[in-house]
This record gives C-alpha cells, structure tokens and sequence, in this order.
C-alpha cells in the first residue's frame, strides 16, 4: 500500500525532508574537504612568503601573501556557507513537525534566502539549485526569479586583498616587512635566485588559485 501511494502521490513529506537534509550533510562534507585542503596549502604558502622575506624578495613576497589573504577569506566564506547548511536543514525539520500537525509543509523565508546565497557559492550551487526547485514544488519556497539566480563574482575579496596585504606580511616576517615605504631598508641585501623562487610561488598560487576558483 505505501509503494502504491508513493506512485500515486509522490514521496511523503518526511521522506522528502529525510533526502534533503541527507543532501545537505553530503554538500557539507564537501566543504569540510575543501577548507581542510585550503589550510594546507594556505600554510605552505605561509611558509614560502617567510622564506622570499627572509631571501628580500619583497615583491614575490606581496604578490604570494595576496594570495593568502585571498585563501583565508574563501575558508571564511564557505565556514558561513557550511552554517547555512545546518541551518537549512534544522529549519526542514521545523517544516517536518508543523507537516505532521497541519498535513503539509507551509512556506519559509529563510529557508529561501538560505538557499538563495547558497546557489551563489560555486561548490554548492548545482545541489541547491536542484533542491530549491523540489522545494518550490513542495510549497516550501516561492519560484525564484532568474536574477536571484546569477551568481555573481564576489569582488570583496580582491578589493579588501590590498588592505590586509600590509599588515598579513608583518604577521608573517614578524614585522620585516609590512610598510611599503619601508620594507627596502629593513632587509639585508642578500642574493635571491629569481628563476627559483618564481617557480615556487607560481606553483603555490596556482594550487591556491585552484581552490579559490572552485
């Protein structure tokens, strides 16, 4: 009888809530993965801004450290995005209790807008788009509008990189480099082997670039 009424009817509210929120989890360890592979690489690229500090490569030294502030702002971005996560998926069962009350599940806001920056993210964003229709069908979310779906280049994080750039480098060489105007003098003049630690720091930031591209 309940295989005749799941063809007839479609999945029951619970078993739709059960497949979302087993969705959720899944996207969730993806992420896990990622801001795990993220700090790897952020911290060897941590390590080879020290060592092109220590070598007076000032400017390989920058254009690397951009790169992890670049890193660092990605993992706190998809920490956020992780929480959105959960969040969705305590508000299903919130939709799953009241389903059980009232006989179906009634619309949510935040379940929307949760979804609606999730589909922004670019590791997540065929997952929620996906879910997001199901729940559009299910009543849950009204149908979003096609610019609501653009996902748009986040340029804070290059804006903001120039600012932290500075002060990143002083955590980074213990206050050897930092100021602009100043670095030039306060590093001794030591031979640098260019061709080499170009290929180390190119190497590092297309690894990072990688992660950050999604």
């Amino acid at each position: 009888m309940q295989t005749i009424n799941r063809f007839l009817y479609g999945p029951t509210p619970e078993e739709r809530v059960r497949a979302w929120q087993a969705k959720l989890r899944q996207e969730s360890r993806v992420l896990d993965r990622e801001m795990r592979q993220l700090d790897i690489e952020t911290n060897k690229a941590r390590q080879t801004v020290k060592q092109l500090a220590k070598k007076g490569d000032v400017k390989s030294a920058r254009i690397l450290a951009r790169e992890v502030v670049r890193s660092n702002k990605q993992k706190d971005r998809l920490s956020v995005s992780k929480a959105r996560l959960g969040s969705i998926g305590n508000q299903l069962s919130q939709q799953l209790a009241m389903a059980k009350v009232s006989g179906s599940m009634q619309k949510s806001t935040e379940i929307m807008k949760l979804s609606n920056d999730l589909i922004k993210l670019p590791q997540v964003s065929q997952t929620m788009r996906e879910m997001s229709m199901e729940m559009t069908k299910a009543g849950i979310m009204e149908e979003m509008l096609d610019d609501t779906l653009n996902v748009e280049e986040d340029e804070e994080i290059e804006e903001e990189a120039d600012e932290e750039v500075d002060k990143v480098l002083f955590e980074l060489t213990n206050g050897k480099l930092g100021q602009a105007g100043t670095v030039e003098t306060g590093l001794p003049a030591v031979q640098v082997d260019d061709e080499q630690a170009e290929r180390e720091m190119e190497r590092y930031r297309e690894q990072l670039n990688g992660l950050l591209s999604g």
